[in-house]
């Protein structure tokens, strides 16, 4: 058996600890119990961002968005359907930045939608625009991660 990975909960955000080969049959939380992936992407805020950057295992793609932006919500169902495509190797985030000012002001963020995609704790790749197709987010998404 290989290391475990560790992976946060997007309803309690504990940090839990999965055989990587259990990945894909539908892990849940050790403290809420609730699913570990939903196909849905996970509302980040102040509060939870930096747990779920640093303590996961796997990569975490983030879309830095507001709900004003056109582009933003265009590319909104095209994201939730990427989470279904990319889970459980990629989790998937969306960070409000009318909320959260100070994760977007860190981040540079200055145009929206923004796609950045963190591993390992840190960005490793980012993208400004919207991407309007499930199957373009989660390409991107492979030619980045190792």
């Amino acid at each position: 058996m290989s290391n475990p990975l560790h992976i946060v909960c997007p309803h309690c955000h504990t940090t839990n600890r999965v055989a990587p080969e259990a990945l894909g049959s539908a892990p849940n939380c050790g403290k809420c119990h609730h699913a570990l992936f939903d196909a849905h992407p996970v509302a980040l805020d102040e509060s939870n961002f930096d747990r779920h950057i640093s303590r996961n295992d796997i990569p975490v793609l983030v879309d830095f968005w507001a709900p004003w932006c056109g582009p933003c919500r265009m590319m909104a169902p095209a994201f939730e359907q990427a989470a279904a495509q990319l889970e459980p190797r990629v989790r998937l985030a969306k960070v409000n930045t009318e909320e959260a000012q100070q994760l977007a002001a860190r981040f540079n963020i200055r145009s929206i939608p923004t796609l950045a995609l963190f591993q390992g704790g840190r960005e490793i790749a980012r993208q400004a625009g919207a991407m309007t197709s499930p199957a373009q987010i989660a390409a991107w998404v492979r030619q980045h991660i190792r």
